[in-house]
């Protein structure tokens, strides 16, 4: 049975509340699971110690039986010192889209052009 340490949704609609469960990965998202583990608000301040509420000894017990931490719970257990960081790499995030690539490429030509006409 392949175990995962994922998010299951809670609350109502617009006001989202999350538990951290060790489910089995076949069970639907708000499905069956095994074990709850911790909570997570994503409604109060990323400062507010509430927002993030982990057994940190049983998700440790459940990775050393092989469990696969999602990668939103694996950002949590790396801020919490459980799992080493991970290096991430999208070189597409910062290029920016077609639309905006055109405007500086007429931005640009236009520039050109007036830089040539102030040559003369």
């Amino acid at each position: 049975m392949a175990v995962k340490i994922r998010l299951a949704r809670g609350g109502s609609k617009k006001r989202p509340f999350y538990r951290i469960v060790a489910a089995d990965s076949r069970m639907p998202r708000d499905g069956r699971f095994i074990e709850k583990l911790g909570t997570y608000n994503p409604l109060l301040p990323k400062d507010s110690e509430d927002r993030v509420k982990m057994d940190v000894e049983r998700i440790q017990y459940w990775l050393g039986e092989g469990a696969q931490a999602t990668d939103r719970v694996s950002r949590f257990l790396e801020t919490a010192g459980v799992i080493e960081k991970k290096e991430r790499n999208n070189p597409k995030k910062g290029t920016p889209g077609k639309k905006a690539q055109e405007r500086a490429e007429e931005k640009a030509e236009k520039a050109a052009a007036a830089a040539g006409a102030d040559a003369e």
